[in-house]
Formats: structure tokens, sequence, C-alpha cells
């Protein structure tokens, strides 16, 4: 019988490499949902909460650790009425069909992957150390019966005619892989002072090379929408007359904003545009500590991260800090159409208030018309009047536009120098970008959805008749207590609008959506579900014809695929 013995020996190796690969795999998930969430904590816990069950303690942790937990508690009834070695087939058996498989924790296609960014890798030393703790330990206390480092054999070690103790053996792994997701919090808190002792550096240093410019004058833009549009706007008029060095992207935090200051701003240079993030409070008083504008620019108040916020009125005060930061001199263009921000800086004879908007203000759009090349709008300031043409789409771009028109016109720019600039303004990556794609026309609106610009994605694609109307979204997020609303209103705009296809991602998050569209039309639409982006593109392909439009308005990140 010794190759039965031998057998079981080689099953009790094959269990280890098992759940060695399914633990890797899982801690890699873990990783890349922690570096989605911003390494923030609170966040992670969040996410963690609501995929309880799926994906932090599926069915088959939960039910071998309490497979575990009961043979230790009842090792003498179990050991009386079978043999040690069919408990040992029969863990090593369910172990290979419960954790063969890491599809759970694999997706076939991701749409951001894990970057091992610095960050990442100094905080894979302590979490790798954590997770590897419990099965490195109980694997070697199960074989060999023998505390590391002290040549003591164990109490209790029963290794029967096997060559391990199923007990400890079990136990390290199943218990190791239960619990992984936690130790990344215990990471995250470790590594956290050395994150802050490394980004102090980045901000010191970024505060130097700023004071060494004087005559450098910092635009600052901040709001709950339209940042990073209206960034690329004051950057494309003012680059007509001044050496403008601006953040790419959605460049907003202040590590993001530390980096272009360290390494792309020049001594040429003569205007820095830098856009500022806010996720909670105090988020722009960091920012404006780093580079103090001497411009600042707010777009609006709204309720992207109400969740984070509390309320609009947080929302104002926080966004209202960037005008706060101002002194005599110094001058703020605002919104004029947003009640909470024309306020802002108001009595502050100091610095100089520009408003612009739509509807009021010293700078005034009307006359907007818009078609599949872009649009055209009249811009009025001074008395003076000039058409602009653009390849963006939407009033809420034209809002954009006529703030980077007041930036400009503060830096002395003529109109008609503006409107030249304004025809080559390309789209923002993923915001109302019109595309061409083979016979199809695309609207990418796929970055971070929020009820006012989702509404006008939606109008816009309305509007258009080559083909048909197509829609894919998820819905929106981070929106706290109204979130439910206004996606049911979302639902409501689209059934308004009367497209040919509506694919929504998220079957659960799809349902106000879905009660919004029945609300106007629950027949005529045809309404299609799915649970992950990759999923609705495959549908669409099947359905889209030469000449249709699609509108993507918002693409989540993984971490939302139902």
């Amino acid at each position: 019988m010794n190759w039965y013995y031998t057998l079981l020996d080689a099953g009790a190796v094959l269990f280890c490499l098992i759940f060695l690969r399914y633990t890797w795999y899982r801690m890699r998930f873990f990783l890349h949902t922690y570096q989605q969430v911003g390494y923030k904590n609170n966040e992670f816990w969040q996410w963690m909460k609501s995929h309880w069950d799926e994906k932090v303690i599926p069915a088959n942790i939960a039910v071998l650790n309490v497979f575990i937990f009961i043979f230790i508690w009842f090792d003498g009834w179990f050991l009386d009425t079978f043999t040690y070695s069919s408990l040992a087939v029969f863990f090593f058996v369910v172990s290979y069909f419960w954790f063969g498989s890491v599809s759970n924790y694999k997706p076939e296609k991701v749409k951001k992957p894990l970057v091992f960014t610095p960050r990442v890798i100094r905080l894979m030393i302590p979490y790798v150390l954590f997770c590897s703790f419990f099965p490195v330990l109980f694997t070697y206390l199960g074989f060999t019966g023998m505390l590391p480092f002290l040549d003591v054999q164990l109490p209790n070690y029963f290794s029967g005619l096997q060559r391990f103790d199923l007990t400890i053996l079990v136990f390290g792994w199943a218990f190791g892989a239960m619990i992984v997701p936690f130790f990344l919090f215990v990471a995250g808190l470790i590594t956290k002072p050395i994150e802050h002792f490394i980004q102090n550096g980045f901000k010191k240093q970024a505060r130097r090379k700023l004071a060494s410019m004087p005559d450098l004058k910092v635009i600052a833009i901040t709001g709950s929408y339209g940042k990073t549009s209206t960034k690329f706007m004051i950057r494309d008029l003012l680059k007509e007359r001044f050496n403008v060095c601006s953040t790419p992207g959605s460049y907003n935090t202040p590590m993001g904003i530390c980096k272009v200051i360290n390494n792309d701003l020049q001594s040429h240079h003569q205007i820095l545009i830098l856009e500022m993030g806010a996720r909670y409070e105090g988020n722009i008083q960091e920012l404006c500590d780093i580079a103090k504008p001497d411009i600042s620019v707010v777009t609006n108040v709204g309720v992207a991260h109400l969740e984070t916020f509390g309320s609009q009125d947080v929302i104002a005060r926080e966004k209202g800090t960037l005008v706060d930061n101002l002194v005599a001199g110094d001058t703020a263009i605002l919104n004029a159409d947003d009640p909470r921000v024309s306020k802002m800086g108001a009595g502050r004879a100091e610095i100089t208030r520009i408003l612009a908007g739509l509807n009021s203000g010293e700078i005034h759009g009307s006359n907007i018309l818009y078609d599949t090349s872009g649009m055209e709008f009249d811009v009025e300031i001074e008395g003076e009047t000039e058409r602009f043409q653009t390849q963006l789409l939407g009033a809420h771009n034209v809002q954009n536009l006529l703030l980077a028109v007041g930036v400009a016109h503060h830096f002395g720019l003529r109109l008609k120098t503006m409107a030249l600039a304004a025809a080559k303004i390309e789209p923002v990556e993923h915001r109302l970008e019109l595309k061409k794609q083979g016979d199809l026309y695309v609207i990418d609106d796929a970055f971070n959805s929020n009820p006012v610009g989702a509404k006008n994605a939606v109008e816009i694609l309305s509007q258009f008749n080559s083909g048909q109307r197509i829609i894919i979204t998820p819905g929106m997020v981070e929106l706290g207590e109204i979130e439910e609303e206004e996606n049911r209103k979302f639902g409501e705009t689209i059934g308004k609008a009367n497209l040919d296809l509506v694919v929504l991602v998220g079957e659960e998050r799809a349902k106000p959506i879905l009660e919004g569209i029945k609300s106007f039309d629950s027949t005529a639409m045809n309404v299609r579900l799915v649970n992950t982006l990759f999923e609705a593109n495959e549908l669409v392909q099947k359905h889209a014809r030469a000449g249709d439009i699609i509108l993507y308005e918002n693409d989540l990140p993984d971490v939302y695929n139902e």
C-alpha cells in the first residue's frame, strides 16, 4: 500500500499548488480593485460590502472554511466514522473542483488593467508577506510537524499513515485564501506614512519650482463637470499668443499636478493651466497649497461625488475655495448661469470677477446650431459679436468655451483670434467625442457621466437622422441618495428621445433607468440588458447598420461590472 500513501502525499502537494494559484489570482484581483478606487480604504470597503458574496467570501471559500472548522471541532467523531485517508481524499477532490478555476478573479477583458506603479510595488511588499503568512507557515507545520526555527515538535501533531497533518494543511490554505482582501487594509495603513513622505517631497519640489518662476501665471479650473474640457479650451485659445503648459487628461490630484510641474513645466512657459478635482472637503485647499492660482475658473456646482460630500452646498463651498485663494489683483472667471457659482467672490472688490453664460453674464453665447460636423454659435462680449464654429457638440460645451473666452479676453486676445482658434479645438477624448468608425458614427461620452451631461448627450443623439440611434449606458454612480432618482430621470430622458435601441449595462443598476423609460414608452423601444460593456458591444455589432449612430454614455470601471 505504499503507492497509495505516496499518491496521498502527491495529492497534498497538488492541493497546495491549486491553492497557491487560486490565492495569487485573488490577491491580484483585489489589488487591481484597490488601485481602481484610488487606494482609498473607505471606498474599497464600500466596494467589498457590495460584492461580499460574489468576490470577497464566495460560497466555495465559505463552505470549505466551515468544513474545516467543523472537522477541527468534531475531529473525534470524524475519525471514528471515517478514515483519515478518506477525509484527505475528500478535501483534495473538493479543492480541485472548487478552486481549480480562477475565472471569478481573472476576467477575460478589462478596460483598465492593473498598473505596477512604484506605489503598487511598495504596497505589494507587506501585502504579499501578510497573504503568504498562513499558507507558508501552515504548509511547513503540516508537512514537518515542527515549529520553525525552534526545532520543537508540535503538540497533537497527527499525520496518520501519511506524511502530513491534514487539519493543519487545509486550515492554512483555506483560511489564508479567505482573508486575502482584508490584508490590503493593513498593507495600506503600513505604507500610508511612506506615501505621505514621498508625496510631501514632490509637493515641496513643485512649490520650489513655482517660486523660482515669479512671472508665471497660474490658471486653476474646478467644478463638478467640464473641468478637463474647459482646461483644453483655455489652452488652445491662449497658445495662439503664449507659451502654455497644462496638465494632460484628468490630472487633477496632488500627485498629478506635482508630476506636471516637476517634469513638464519649463522656464520658457508663461502660463500654467491646472485642473483641480475634489472628492472630499479640503481637497481644493491641498491643491492650492501646492500652486496658488492667479486666475480661478469655476465651471459649475452639480451632484458629482455627492456621495462623499453630502450636499450641493458642501460641494459649492469646496469649489469656492478656489476663489477664496485669490488675492488682490487676481481674477475669477465664473459660470453666470449657475446661481451657486455666480455668487463666489461677490463683495470682494480687490479681485476681478468675470461672468460668462448662455443666459446671462458679461460674456454671452446664443444662436446654437449643430450637426454631425460639430456646432456653431454667437459669442458677444463688450458689444462685439463673433460667430464661432467648432467640432464640439452640446450646449454645455458652449458654456465651457465661454469661460475659456473669458480667460483669453482677460489676457488681451481679440474675439476674432479666439474664433479662429476655437475652430481648431478637437473634442476631449471620451467627452461627446464624435467619431466615424467604418460605416457607423459614434458619440463617445464615456467619461464620468453626470445628470446634466447625460441629458444633453441623449438630446443630441435624438436629433440625428442618419440611421438608427443607439445608446449604450450603465447609468450614473457616486450620486449618493439621489442616484436612483437621477437614473430614473435619465431613463425618462431616454424614453422621450424615442431611440431605436437602448442597451443597459448591469441588470441591477439598470432598474431605475428601465422604470424611467417605461414611464414614457413600455413597448415601442427596443431595450436590452447585459452585464458588461463587452456584451453590449457584441449585441450592437449584430444590430447596427451603415449610417447608425451610437452613443456611449458613461463607461464605468471594471469594479462596477455585474
